[in-house]
């Protein structure tokens, strides 16, 4: 068995974030499937096994499971001594952006898409405000953006994994993300970042393509 074993499931951008940075830090580790829109995360036996929360992703390593993405990769940028900013300053302002993307982007972000593109919902009042707050946390983003290479400065951190975990499909929120060049830029020098891999290639498990 791996050092590390991510339960996951690939419609969960919270398990890509940490998927990705496992594989950047070239870590030993595989993913587990976990069957989340069958409801298997609000199991009893998931609840006392693995994530009280009902939630995924969980990373297991040995007897410690981890849980929250800002808080996994926060644990591997320290493990790996990788991609947590390389001043106090620096930790602090990746520590904000992980916040700010957590409540703003994707709190928000990861909702319309379940609602328009695992569920299939009607268009309505709900999505109208879900809409207006993503692009509004965008905005901010595009901003920052327009002056840094990565969120933190000029070299990536956990604040780009967390920040980047659902625009990477943006057909699927329904968002046009022409609107955000800067954002589109960044999203494309994330992808430079050596052993980058998509979603698709990390957690090779979906319910909703057949895939497993």
């Amino acid at each position: 068995m791996a050092k590390y074993v991510l339960h996951s499931f690939l419609e969960s951008g919270n398990a890509y974030k940490v998927a990705l940075m496992l594989e950047l830090c070239g870590a030993d580790w595989e993913p587990v499937y976990v069957d989340f829109l069958k409801g298997a995360a609000r199991s009893e036996r998931y609840r006392e096994d693995l994530n009280s929360m009902g939630e995924v992703p969980v990373l297991v390593v040995g007897d410690r499971k981890l849980t929250q993405s800002g808080a996994i990769l926060t644990y591997l940028a320290e493990t790996f001594g990788k991609f947590g900013g390389k001043t106090e300053e620096e930790r602090y302002e990746v520590l904000r952006w992980i916040l700010f993307d957590n409540h703003k982007l994707t709190g928000n972000i990861s909702i319309l898409r379940f609602i328009r593109y695992i569920k299939k919902m009607d268009e309505s009042q709900v999505t109208e405000f879900l809409e207006g707050r993503c692009h509004a946390a965008l905005s901010i983003l595009e901003k920052q953006l327009s002056t840094n290479r990565f969120v933190v400065g000029d070299d990536p951190t956990i604040a780009d994994f967390s920040l980047c975990g659902y625009l990477f499909w943006p057909e699927q929120i329904g968002i046009d993300m022409d609107l955000y060049p800067n954002i589109k830029r960044w999203l494309d020098d994330v992808k430079t970042i050596e052993n980058w891999k998509s979603p698709e290639e990390l957690i090779p498990h979906s319910v909703l393509s057949g895939v497993s």
